[in-house]
């Protein structure tokens, strides 16, 4: 697995000290991985990949999705699921999926210090079996006749109302 410019997350401790973390499930468009990279850099969360993604994950790949942050970004990859919960079991942390099946609408959850927020593919979302790992299904509330967000603007959305209820927005 090439590792690039990538910083890998290496915690000091098992329990994982970042406020918030994100995460994409088997991601499909390399520029929304290139955003939420960006995104997750310029707010100081780590990332996580659960692989296989459906493009080569590479520099190359997120240069040319225009992620000029990439040597900045705190990313870890997992090969796959078994992989992602392996470390999520050592580390800690609550997993919040974000998906359109949610239960509970954005503007009344209350996140956590240390939650990890999970969005699915872009052309399938995540299996049942990553729906019942989650603590919490979380839907963006939208107009009616709206499907869904694209996945690296509900990723801003929702980690950046997670900063705003856990105070983790840098000064």
């Amino acid at each position: 697995m090439p590792t690039g410019n990538f910083r890998f997350a290496r915690p000091r401790r098992p329990g994982y000290d970042a406020i918030m973390q994100i995460a994409l499930f088997q991601p499909d468009i390399a520029g929304n991985v290139g955003t939420t990279l960006r995104t997750a850099a310029c707010f100081g969360v780590p990332a996580h990949i659960v692989e296989p993604c459906g493009f080569p994950f590479s520099d190359a790949a997120l240069k040319r999705a225009g992620m000029d942050y990439a040597e900045r970004a705190n990313v870890r990859r997992h090969a796959d699921w078994a992989a992602f919960e392996q470390w999520r079991a050592e580390a800690g942390g609550r997993l919040v999926l974000l998906t359109t099946a949610g239960a509970a609408p954005l503007p009344g959850f209350a996140f956590a210090a240390g939650d990890i927020l999970l969005l699915g593919a872009e052309s399938s979302g995540v299996p049942p079996h990553v729906h019942d790992a989650a603590a919490a299904r979380v839907l963006i509330p939208m107009r009616p006749g709206f499907r869904s967000l694209n996945v690296a603007v509900a990723a801003g959305i929702a980690l950046a109302e997670a900063l705003r209820q856990t105070k983790g927005f840098a000064a």
